[in-house]
């Protein structure tokens, strides 16, 4: 079996070919059964998030898996292979699994450090295994690799004051006007994104702050979280008047389809009137025609990384301290993986074990009289398994132990031979 991981993020493609390959968690398991369709593919994930697309894949051939994950993305993304091609990474066995790793603990992120991809790493494994996409070996990765993001945060510091994609873009707002305190602003969506908006506009001084929603619940219950500034709610039928009053508008919602383009703010925006938009939703919710308006300016995701790179340089030096917990995570997997190649040649040796045990009980039972074998069966039972789960203990242990391949792969020759494993079944007439 081999681990592949295959896809595209911030460093590999902009936005407008990541939102073409953006996968929303309602099509996930859709995604999910069609990569399984496929022959080679054994088990897939699928994490997708605003800053990159990834698929995990564990198939028995890695090049014919590639090969398909390949061509359902340019299924789905409506892309050439050529268009495609130079914006994918491919990576194998230990790469994978280390780059999984890095994932997790924030040190590909866009804002290097930053806590939310370690959720959404964890959502990608649960939706895995609960669409049927996550068998035993990818189980295992995702666990290893939050196990490592969680420690990375934990006995480092590189999540402390870390920036998020939304913070960036408060920063990055900040960095445009004299005071975020004297501006009236609208948020288009309510989601965790909005929220954590909300919280660093609130501490960069800002006062007006319009919230618009379908649902009118989950606006209801941001507003909740803020007690300590009057949060406005507006539907999102509202949207366009809003926007018309604002002066910075903050986009972040799951449609698939841009919200705001030069033709309905070219409609309400008075001409003297100027607007500053930050659409940090991947696919865009404005149009990238938005910027031929001459009162408007229009910022995405991508514009962010010359905000995130100020706050990168201190945060370096906790990387290299992160990336030695990873050299540990991957060793950890690493040893469990190696004992997978083992577990054949120990499946074999405790059948055979196994059967030898059966067959001279029967005939030692036979022998004790049915009066006497009735009442001491179960103690000789749990007796004559102890014995062979101690004779295999020695065994199991050191072969699992084996760090050198050549080494392990004779081990495990001795014992098929000297076991004859792959011969007959041993008769044990006495």
């Amino acid at each position: 079996m081999n681990i592949t991981a295959i896809g595209l993020s911030h460093k590999t493609a902009p936005v407008e070919v990541r939102e073409k390959l953006s996968i929303p968690e309602p099509q996930i398991e859709a995604a999910i059964k069609t990569l399984q369709s496929y022959p080679h593919i054994e088990e897939v994930a699928i994490l997708s998030t605003c800053n990159r697309l990834e698929i995990y894949l564990v198939s028995k051939d890695a090049e014919m898996g590639i090969r398909e994950v390949s061509q359902f993305l340019t299924e789905y993304g409506q892309l050439s292979i050529e268009d495609l091609r130079h914006h994918l990474f491919m990576l194998l066995h230990d790469d994978a699994v280390m780059h999984l790793m890095r994932v997790a603990a924030g040190l590909d992120s866009l804002v290097l450090g930053e806590g939310q991809i370690l959720s959404q790493v964890k959502n990608t494994h649960k939706l895995g295994q609960q669409y049927g996409g996550i068998g035993s070996i990818l189980h295992k990765l995702f666990r290893q690799a939050l196990t490592a993001g969680k420690r990375v945060r934990t006995e480092t510091s590189i999540g402390t004051g870390a920036v998020s994609i939304s913070s960036a873009a408060v920063e990055l707002a900040q960095m445009k006007v004299a005071s975020l305190a004297d501006q009236s602003i609208a948020i288009v969506g309510a989601g965790k994104m909005s929220r954590l908006l909300v919280q660093h506009l609130i501490s960069k001084g800002a006062q007006d702050v319009t919230v618009l929603n379908r649902s009118a619940k989950r606006a209801e219950d941001l507003r909740k979280m803020f007690p300590e500034i009057e949060l406005k709610l507006e539907p999102l039928a509202e949207m366009l008047p809003v926007i018309a009053k604002s002066s910075i508008v903050f986009t972040s919602t799951a449609s698939n389809d841009p919200l705001l383009d030069k033709h309905n703010l070219g409609g309400v925006l008075a001409a003297e009137s100027s607007l500053m938009i930050f659409d940090i939703s991947v696919p865009r919710n404005v149009h990238s025609n938005a910027n031929d308006l001459n009162n408007v300016q229009a910022f995405n995701v991508d514009d962010l990384k010359a905000v995130v790179a100020q706050n990168q340089e201190g945060r370096r030096q906790m990387a290299i301290e992160a990336e030695a917990l990873l050299d540990e995570e991957l060793a950890n997997f690493t040893e469990w993986w190696r004992s997978l190649e083992t577990v054949p040649t120990m499946n074999s040796l405790r059948d055979k074990m196994e059967n030898i045990r059966v067959q001279e009980l029967e005939k030692a039972l036979s022998r004790l009289g049915a009066e006497f074998a009735g009442r001491n069966q179960e103690v000789i039972e749990t007796l004559t398994k102890g014995i062979i789960n101690k004779i295999l203990y020695d065994p199991m242990v050191q072969l699992r132990a084996q760090q050198d391949i050549e080494t392990r792969q004779q081990a495990m020759l001795a014992l098929r031979t000297l076991f004859n494993l792959d011969g007959a079944v041993t008769n044990t007439q006495s």
